[in-house]
C-alpha cells in the first residue's frame, strides 16, 4: 500500500505522516494533532474525505486498504 499523493504532497503541512510495514500488511498514519481532534473521516466508493473545523479534504482511497479511521486526530489506513 502506498501513501495517497494527497497525503504526501500539499494537505499534511502540519501533519506527520508515517507508514509501517508488518507481516499482516501495512498502515499509513497520519497525525494532524490536538487540534484535529474532532476530526470526522468517510469513504465513499474509492474516496476518503477528511473534514476538520475549517479545513477538508480527499484522497484516493489506496490499494489493498480495508480500514479508514479517525481518533484524536490521528487518521489511519490499514491493509
Amino acid at each position: 500500500m502506498r501513501v495517497p499523493k494527497q497525503l504526501r504532497d500539499g494537505h499534511t503541512d502540519d501533519a506527520v505522516v508515517r507508514q509501517t510495514e508488518a507481516e499482516d500488511g501495512s498502515v499509513i498514519t497520519v497525525d494532524f494533532g490536538s487540534d484535529a481532534a474532532d476530526m470526522a473521516v468517510d469513504v465513499v466508493d474509492d474516496r476518503v474525505l477528511v473534514v476538520m473545523d475549517d479545513r477538508q479534504f480527499e484522497f484516493e482511497l489506496p490499494a489493498g486498504a480495508s480500514e479508514v479511521t479517525a481518533n484524536n486526530g490521528i487518521l489511519t489506513i490499514s491493509e
